[in-house]
């Protein structure tokens, strides 16, 4: 392999605000801690979640790197790193670490996995957020069974096409949510059975989940828009129903009281995807499951766009736009 750099072009933040705090520049290439891993980087993810980062809205000590996931090859290894998880350097790998807007990374162990043969590099970082995210909802946050309806909001999202793929391979019904005609035929095939414009004066989205359901509601919600959702989806689930508030791309949640839900029983879960894959079995289990659907059920990686890492804050515009569809990858 080249040798290692001293140097390396990131995507740092000193301070939150718009796009113009983020700064493409020239910083030390991190020295693996014994117990870490070193990865030489050739996709990185862009997640809504890097832009509450951003903007403050999840609080930072600065500055910092933005990027919770890429994709490359294993460059160091800790002296300290288990053998029992057979890295060697070359390996290719996609892991889930902050710090991931750079040309290297230094990750823990404990979240990174060889990519399979049948996987590319692009595709395994397009996919493994998200589609932990979506799978672990499904399994974790609400139990989805064959037949059951459930209700994605905005279906041709990153997460919320992952959803409504996996919900289809699952055997379950599924209503998606989008924000323009230009996406309802995306969504009908990324596997939502109906499709709703949500946008005043062109679609009813609680009128749609009662005819779905025959008045009963879905057995669950998959909201990740927050505050500007989460009231009409207490109303479309149905009794003994969930709704899985995982996002916040309108802003967060408003308090509300918790007697509100004993009307049907209704459960809410406010689940993060690290919460599910906090050991390293569960976090093997699921990557597992994740390559397995990928590679078994033809699951479809979109990406909306791939980026030059100079070019981020274009990106971050374009993903806080809701206009996208399919994942964003930044190219180191």
């Amino acid at each position: 392999m080249a040798p290692i750099p001293k140097l390396m072009k990131a995507v740092q933040i000193e301070k939150t605000g718009g796009v113009e705090v983020l700064q493409y520049k020239d910083i030390p290439v991190p020295t693996p801690k014994d117990d870490e891993v070193l990865v030489k980087n050739e996709y990185l993810g862009v997640n809504y979640i890097d832009t509450y980062f951003r903007t403050g809205l999840y609080p930072n000590p600065k500055p910092m790197v933005l990027g919770r996931e890429g994709s490359g090859t294993i460059a160091a290894l800790g002296s300290s790193v288990p053998k029992s998880l057979g890295f060697s350097n070359g390996d290719g790998v996609v892991y889930l670490n902050t710090s991931a807007y750079a040309e290297y990374t230094a990750c823990s162990p404990d979240k990174v996995v060889k990519i399979p043969d049948g996987v590319s590099s692009q595709d395994a970082c397009a996919a493994f957020l998200q589609g932990l995210t979506a799978l672990t909802l499904v399994e974790e946050a609400h139990k989805v069974q064959s037949g059951d309806w459930t209700l994605v909001l905005a279906a041709t999202g990153g997460v919320g096409g992952w959803l409504c793929q996996i919900l289809r391979a699952k055997g379950a019904k599924t209503i998606g949510t989008v924000g323009s005609e230009g996406k309802v035929d995306i969504a009908k095939e990324q596997g939502a059975d109906v499709v709703v414009i949500d946008r005043p004066g062109q679609g009813d989205v609680l009128k749609t989940v009662k005819d779905c359901t025959n008045n009963e509601g879905v057995a669950a919600v998959f909201d990740g828009v927050g505050k500007d959702t989460f009231e009409r989806s207490l109303e479309c689930v149905a009794r003994k129903g969930t709704v899985a508030s995982f996002g916040n791309a309108s802003g967060a949640v408003e308090p509300f009281s918790i007697s509100k839900l004993s009307a049907k029983n209704t459960k809410v879960a406010r689940p993060t995807l690290f919460n599910y894959i906090y050991t390293r079995e569960e976090f093997e289990h699921y990557s597992k499951k994740l390559w397995k659907m990928m590679i078994d059920e033809n699951i479809n990686v979109r990406i909306h766009e791939i980026y030059p890492l100079k070019d981020v804050a274009r990106a971050h515009t374009d993903i806080e736009s809701r206009k996208t569809m399919g994942k964003l990858l930044l190219k180191p």
